[in-house]
């Protein structure tokens, strides 16, 4: 088989498609398993933490350390019930995950507004190792329900955004802040909490909001019903549209900025939907996404992989959590997660040799190497070989499949990117991206060295391709 490499540029996709892993409805799931699952990485992989160091019960997880409080609503603990930042060294050791798998981190912090700047240099200095990140803080302020809004007003929360993102940029200049807040809901509507949050919206990065098609938010303390009992909406998709069209534009009117929106949260509740609409539900806003190609959306972040409701792609196994049980809405955002307008784009450029420098920027910014091949027929085996004294950490694309290797690791079996045939003669580009080794960016003392990952690659991959099998038994 012929093999000729090539330069290839990984750049941003039309909207991109990022992906919630964690909460307080679930737990972390590796990002092995999940690109198994679905078969490509996300933009950007949403954890969700939380940080309370000057109360009692702090580090402990705070439904476990009041596991005999009396709570009727998810939010009814002393602080929020995501995993505790700093606490078992996490979220790092899965933001180190999700950066070998390709994908950039968005970290959702739920903070006490009374903490002194030197808590917020520590988590600044904390995030700068993990390159092109995205740090939301204090996500949905504009409501009632979680700690941030009980014990601090709007005035104050966002007072404690500006104080935080001014020493984020200062000490983490590669990471974006995120401001998540309400919607306007009619044409040139005010934003919720408008007055309080505004110096807040101009000093952030990226702006956002969470809007579920569907949700069940009272779950799991009741149930949702059609006609009583249980604390759910719904929202159709062209009422959700026009209040993210109305909120980006009054928001640029009040900023005098343009800034990227992202749906921080986004989805629709099986609770609500049922399982088998579930998909339906957000494959009809996804279409309306498509259609319409809006230039102010930047992301959209399901919530969530697992779940122990009916939120995510999958439920939690109640008799094992460490099992997801698959949900029909896979199959929808399979499909979606593979159209060209959600997927990011790639430029094919001038023909390379060894050695090879790769560059990873992050998810929307990667300079790899593309190898093309020639298929006389399907394949029978289609493996690829690396040199064990590379050690790299490599993200590899071919057919539309993704697969991880290891830096140990100098195998990998790509048949599942043929589990259906191909035409005779197809030609395919295998894409090679090299990832953070240990998922973070290293201080050399370079000038871009929390923006850029290098690694070089001084041996070519060996691929063997085999169109029938060694043998067959009758």
């Amino acid at each position: 088989m012929e093999e000729k490499y090539y330069k290839i540029h990984m750049g941003k996709a039309k909207v991109a498609l990022d992906l919630s892993d964690g909460s307080e409805r679930g737990e972390y799931v590796g990002q092995d398993y999940i690109l198994h699952t679905l078969g490509r990485p996300h933009r950007n992989v949403n954890l969700m933490y939380t940080y309370y160091p000057k109360d009692e019960q702090w580090p402990a997880r705070i439904s476990e350390a009041c596991k005999d409080m009396e709570v009727n609503f998810a939010w009814d603990y002393p602080y929020d019930d995501y995993f505790p930042y700093g606490a078992d060294g996490e979220p790092f050791e899965s933001m180190k995950d999700v950066r070998r798998h390709g994908q950039d981190v968005t970290l959702t912090l739920t903070a006490d507004c009374s903490l002194e700047d030197d808590y917020l240099r520590k988590i600044a200095k904390d995030l700068r190792p993990f390159g092109r990140m995205r740090l939301r803080i204090n996500h949905e302020c504009m409501g009632n329900w979680f700690t941030h809004n009980k014990r601090f007003s709007f005035k104050e929360i966002g007072d404690f955004f500006v104080r935080f993102a001014g020493i984020i940029h200062e000490e983490a200049p590669n990471v974006k802040v995120i401001f998540c807040a309400g919607f306007a809901e009619e044409p040139d509507g005010k934003v919720s909490c408008e007055d309080d949050f505004v110096d807040a919206y101009k000093a952030a990065d990226v702006w956002s909001g969470d809007r579920y098609l569907a949700l069940h938010f009272g779950w799991p303390y009741d149930i949702a019903e059609k006609d009583d009992g249980g604390r759910h909406t719904f929202t159709t998709t062209d009422t959700c549209f026009k209040h993210l069209t109305y909120t980006t534009s009054r928001l640029r009117k009040i900023t005098g900025q343009n800034k990227p929106f992202v749906m921080s949260e986004f989805g629709a509740d099986g609770d609500v939907t049922g399982a088998l609409h579930q998909g339906e539900v957000i494959r009809r806003f996804m279409n309306r996404v498509e259609k319409e190609d809006p230039d102010w959306l930047d992301g959209l972040t399901f919530y969530q992989f697992r779940d122990r409701g009916r939120l995510g792609l999958e439920i939690e196994d109640p008799n094992n959590s460490a099992v997801g049980i698959p949900q029909p809405i896979i199959k929808d955002y399979k499909e979606i997660l593979n159209n060209p307008y959600f997927m990011p784009a790639m430029d094919t450029g001038e023909e390379v040799s060894l050695p090879f420098r790769f560059r990873w920027g992050g998810a929307e910014d990667a300079d790899g190497m593309a190898i093309k091949l020639k298929f006389d027929h399907s394949p029978e085996f289609c493996e690829i070989n690396f040199d064990e004294k590379d050690k790299l950490s490599l993200m590899i694309e071919i057919n539309g499949r993704w697969f991880y290797k290891a830096p140990d690791v100098t195998f990998i079996d790509m048949m599942p990117a043929f589990e259906e045939p191909i035409a005779d003669g197809t030609e395919l580009l295998l894409k090679i991206f090299a990832t953070p080794a240990d998922g973070l960016n290293v201080d050399d003392g370079s000038d871009d060295w929390d923006e850029n990952y290098y690694a070089t690659m001084t041996a070519m991959p060996k691929i063997r391709v085999r169109y029938e099998p060694v043998s067959v038994v009758d």
